[in-house]
């Protein structure tokens, strides 16, 4: 927690004690300037924190008459679920507004628990990182996001005006199936009533919806998070990559990200030749089942270094400019294998 947001929270300590608290007071108490404790009562007020300002020469700040922050009641492992949450949802961009929404909630969450819980999950917060960072781009609308999830809930048909990929503006229908949370953007995944095709939307790219009457089965067995993770995987992108390696299914989605490659057994008729196999392969890939992938994708230097580690071999059938990628990163590890300098 930032140095700020504990002053602020040491103002609302301050003001839980009640009377009427000058400026010049609560900036001697707070080691800030006055400017900087009317900018702490803002950041309360912000929060829903009714402070009350008191003007002329004994004026200042105090809280509404009969206000006081309720104790939350919370064992360890429950304050830390809903903290980590708060901070892994921050993270991950999946906070629909902005960070303040969630350091706000934070801020509250720990105002209201004991002394000892605070003080830990602080440190926690304080020396806590991430390996993923937000993912760029615009999060949902708040409102958007709550009102499409009652509306997949209850099966009720959505009208939303949308912008595709490429910049397209369009209205249209659309039959909430459900949503789904990938890689720090949020996906609706539902169909056309119009002709029953399923598709799925970045809800950041709905501009306004609103719920229709009516209402929509869910077909059996439908899954959002497949359905989106294949449309993902299934979008036009500048390279269609297709390839052929030997190995576990298991294994080769270990190393591929999820969303962009569509992964299916090839039957053993459809194996590459001897010819097309690396003759020193591990004898972990040797008696495998060859498995055919499908990507997507803007660039294709990332790939080769995800071929080497998979480790197993494999077919490049195309794009042939990903076989010369491949090429030269065979031959920068064979220089750097072979230089012995210090």
């Amino acid at each position: 927690m930032t140095t700020s947001t504990a002053r602020v929270l040491a103002l609302l300590e301050i003001l839980q004690g009640g009377g009427l608290r000058t400026v010049p007071d609560l900036a001697v108490r707070l080691g800030v300037d006055e400017r900087t404790v009317r900018r702490y009562v803002g950041h309360l007020l912000e929060l829903g924190v009714p402070v009350d300002s008191v003007r002329g020469r004994y004026g200042g700040y105090r809280l509404a008459p009969g206000y006081r922050m309720p104790p939350l009641m919370l064992t360890d492992e429950e304050a830390l679920a809903v903290v980590l949450g708060l901070l892994a949802g921050r993270k991950a961009g999946l906070v629909t507004t902005s960070a303040a929404a969630s350091e706000s909630a934070t801020a509250k969450l720990l105002r209201v628990l004991p002394a000892v819980l605070r003080r830990r999950l602080d440190a926690l917060l304080n020396t806590a990182d991430f390996t993923a960072r937000p993912r760029a781009g615009t999060a949902p609308e708040t409102e958007v996001l709550l009102e499409l999830a009652e509306a997949a809930l209850h099966r009720r048909p959505v009208a939303i005006s949308y912008t595709d990929r490429k910049g397209r503006d369009s209205d249209r229908t659309v039959l909430p199936y459900g949503l789904v949370a990938h890689a720090g953007r949020w996906y609706l995944t539902g169909a056309d009533p119009a002709d029953g095709e399923v598709r799925t939307f970045r809800l950041d790219r709905i501009a306004a919806m609103s719920v229709r009457s009516g209402s929509f089965a869910v077909p059996a067995e439908f899954d959002p998070a497949a359905t989106v993770l294949d449309s993902l995987a299934r979008t036009p992108w500048t390279h269609e990559v297709s390839l052929r390696i030997r190995g576990s299914v298991q294994h080769i989605r270990g190393h591929l990200p999820a969303g962009i490659a569509t992964l299916s057994m090839l039957p053993a008729t459809a194996a590459p030749d001897a010819g097309e196999t690396d003759p020193n392969a591990s004898a972990a890939g040797e008696h495998a089942a060859w498995v055919h992938v499908r990507m997507r994708a803007e660039r294709l230097d990332w790939i080769p270094p995800v071929l080497a580690a998979l480790d197993r071999p494999f077919v490049i059938e195309r794009p042939a400019e990903l076989r010369t990628l491949v090429r030269a990163l065979a031959r920068r590890l064979k220089e750097h294998a072979a230089d012995d300098r210090t």
